[in-house]
């Protein structure tokens, strides 16, 4: 009788039901099964948590003056006071082409690069082959940008460069890609490709290896060859990959990658090398404009998540998974 009235009880929202034992209890045995597969998770759920999401409380000072000896608690709120004399400084309109230009450059250039690698990689017919070139196209992703503008240097260097030494002794005129401002974007653009190509066909190529043999089978008994078996078999099954990597990867059109660009970074082509990141460090770090920096690192993540959502809504309605 006294079960009953508590259940009456609680129906009528007089008393909050208990939580249900069996959940709690089901839940602890899915933990103690799987504890080794959390403990392998662990790590990474902890940098993502220090790293990544403890950080964002610092974004407040964006809408303050702050002051290191204040702290974010005392320093003084102005709004978005920082946010306005970002838009109306000069250097924005340049920031912002610079940004999306080399961003623009990568889209078209290297993000169907590992693609078209993935492709010829998957119609090799000699393993032997195919897993040499893998490892061979893997190996510059482990390089650091310092090397590989090193690189860039000994190679393209106008006085000792090995490229204008070899110009010279074919009795052609040396070049001058390094201080040249219309050759930057290009050449950041060829540096991420070297670089980053062979090391982003994993994805795809794993994509690739769950394709049934059986339906390439099937289309060369109807005739189709291997240009058609490419387009109408191999790209349909990685589609779904291909939008989620350039969903994530419009989230980032407002980053370029600080390294390369500081690295790559001189006098001669300063108007066309000073993006975002840069422009942080430079106002932020050097000028202690810690405030006004961090409204312009704001700026870039708001339109990051922007164009994530419009490319995930725009891929919903288009028939695709996309990333949520």
């Amino acid at each position: 009788m006294a079960v009953n009235q508590e259940h009456l009880a609680a129906r009528s929202g007089r008393v909050r039901p208990r939580p249900d034992s069996s959940r709690l209890r089901r839940l602890g045995m899915d933990l103690r099964r799987d504890r080794y597969l959390y403990l392998l998770a662990l790590p990474g759920s902890l940098f993502f948590l220090i790293f990544k999401y403890v950080p964002m409380w610092g974004m407040v000072i964006s809408f303050q003056n702050y002051s290191p000896f204040a702290g974010i608690t005392g320093s003084d709120w102005v709004g978005l006071e920082h946010f306005r004399r970002f838009f109306s400084n000069p250097e924005f309109f340049t920031l912002f082409r610079n940004t999306m230009a080399i961003n623009l450059m990568s889209l078209v250039l290297f993000f169907p690069s590992p693609i078209v690698l993935s492709l010829m990689l998957n119609e090799s017919r000699s393993v032997f082959y195919k897993r040499l070139v893998q490892s061979i196209v893997y190996m510059p992703h482990f390089l650091s940008w310092v090397i590989i503008s090193g690189l860039t240097f000994l190679l393209f260097a106008k006085g000792d460069g090995l490229v204008n030494k070899m110009l010279v002794s074919l009795g052609a005129e040396r070049i001058d890609v390094l201080t040249d401002p219309n050759a930057f974007w290009l050449m950041l653009t060829i540096q991420s490709v070297w670089k980053e190509c062979g090391w982003g066909t994993i994805l795809f190529l794993a994509a690739m290896a769950s394709i049934d043999p059986g339906v390439y089978e099937a289309a060369k008994i109807d005739g189709a060859g291997r240009i058609r078996q490419m387009w109408n078999i191999t790209l349909p099954a990685i589609r779904s990959v291909i939008v989620v990597l350039l969903i994530l990867r419009l989230g980032h059109m407002m980053d370029v990658g600080f390294e390369q660009v500081f690295l790559m970074y001189n006098g001669a082509v300063s108007q066309v090398a000073e993006v975002f990141d840069t422009y942080v460090y430079r106002v932020g770090i050097q000028q202690a404009q810690f405030s006004y920096s961090t409204a312009a690192g704001l700026f870039k993540s708001v339109v990051g998540l922007i164009l994530v959502i419009a490319a995930n809504w725009i891929a919903k309605k288009m028939g695709e998974d996309g990333v949520y």
